[in-house]
Parts: C-alpha cells; sequence; structure tokens
C-alpha cells in the first residue's frame, strides 16, 4: 500500500527469511510478484526445478481455492511440482537418489472457508498449543503487513486473527489450539496420514 512493488518485493523477502531462521530453516524464493503469480511454463520450471534440488517427502501448500489467486496458482504450481518433479527428464538439475512422489497437505484458507464461503473440512488437525509463542513470533516477523493491518484495524489483527482461528480449529480437535490440514490423495501420492502417525493428538 506504501511501497512500490520492487521495495516491498525486497522488504517481505527479508521478512521471510528472518521467520525461517527462526527455526532453522532455509528459505527459497521463486522471485514472482503479489498478485501476478500465473500458472505458465516458466512458472512451472522454475517450482520443479526447486523441487528437484531439495527432493522433498513433504509438502504444505496453500488451499486450491483461497481469497487470493495468487494462493491457488502457487497450489496448482507445488502440486505439480511434487507430482513431476522426480521424472528423469524434466529439468537439467540432477535428480537426487531418494526423489519421489511425496505427502502433500493443504493448509486451511483464511478463516477456514473457500472463497464462496463454504466451510473446508480437514483430513487432519495437529496440535500447536505448545508452538503458539514461536509462531506468533514467526508471524511477527511479517512486519510490512503487521503493521499496515495494525494501522488499518486498529489492534493487532494479523496476531488476533492467526490466534483465534488456532483457538477455533483446537475447539474441534480437544486441545488449546490447532491447525488444520487436508491431505491430497489423488493417483500415486502418499495415502497415509504422515501428519497424524507424526503428531498424534
Amino acid at each position: 500500500m506504501t511501497e512500490d512493488r520492487w521495495s516491498i518485493s525486497a522488504t517481505r523477502t527479508r521478512e521471510a527469511a528472518r521467520s525461517a531462521a527462526m527455526i532453522d530453516a532455509a528459505y527459497h524464493c521463486l522471485d514472482e510478484r503479489d498478485v501476478l503469480v500465473v500458472y505458465d511454463k516458466a512458472t512451472l520450471q522454475k517450482a520443479i526445478d526447486l523441487f528437484r534440488s531439495v527432493a522433498p517427502s513433504l509438502v504444505f501448500t496453500h488451499a486450491p481455492k483461497d481469497y487470493m489467486m495468487d494462493h491457488e496458482m502457487v497450489s496448482l504450481l507445488a502440486r505439480a511440482a511434487s507430482f513431476v518433479y522426480g521424472a528423469p527428464n524434466v529439468s537439467t538439475l540432477p535428480r537426487l537418489e531418494h526423489s519421489t512422489i511425496p505427502h502433500l497437505y493443504y493448509c486451511d484458507p483464511i478463516e477456514g472457508i473457500d472463497p464462496l464461503g463454504n466451510e473446508v473440512t480437514p483430513t487432519t488437525h495437529i496440535d500447536v498449543s505448545d508452538q503458539m509463542q514461536r509462531k506468533s513470533e514467526m508471524l511477527a516477523c511479517h512486519a510490512s503487513q503487521r503493521e499496515w493491518l495494525r494501522a488499518h484495524h486498529g489492534m493487532d489483527e494479523y496476531l488476533e486473527s492467526m490466534r483465534r482461528h488456532a483457538a477455533r480449529r483446537g475447539q474441534q480437535a480437544g486441545v488449546a489450539a490447532a491447525e488444520a490440514f487436508v491431505q491430497h490423495r489423488g493417483h500415486a501420492y502418499p495415502r497415509n496420514d504422515l501428519l497424524a502417525e507424526l503428531f498424534p493428538l
């Protein structure tokens, strides 16, 4: 709202890297611009190449239906890249030995509803009660969005809405706070619920 696209892009890249560093995670950026993310050959190739270099066994992406089209495009790109990145000739990057179709999960859309206002029914809830402080600190790293929303709403809505949603999903799962996911179980994808196995309620 206040910076040009190049300035805010640099700011948000730094913020994302800072958030990832809090849990010793590597941060990668495909360098696509807000509201201009598309599912096309060039962008898909960048996604495939990233997957090729990482060879993930577990992938989280945006919900297929979300309030913002960028999120829907990212969901499609992640789904396509996860399915095909291990094919020998799809990328010029070396194929890592353990490349295989990973477990794929869609994160909650904002407020847990699709663009038509329908409630999303999760396949999996994860108890994050003990991680809410860290989750809040990581989210607060995205100060460019937090400060604008705080000025616009007159309160720290960016964090408060996250806490409200975590509490609502937690109530559904019988815990203080939870995150909810929908597992992609289509042809060739793993169908066992890896998250539920790793983090049983």
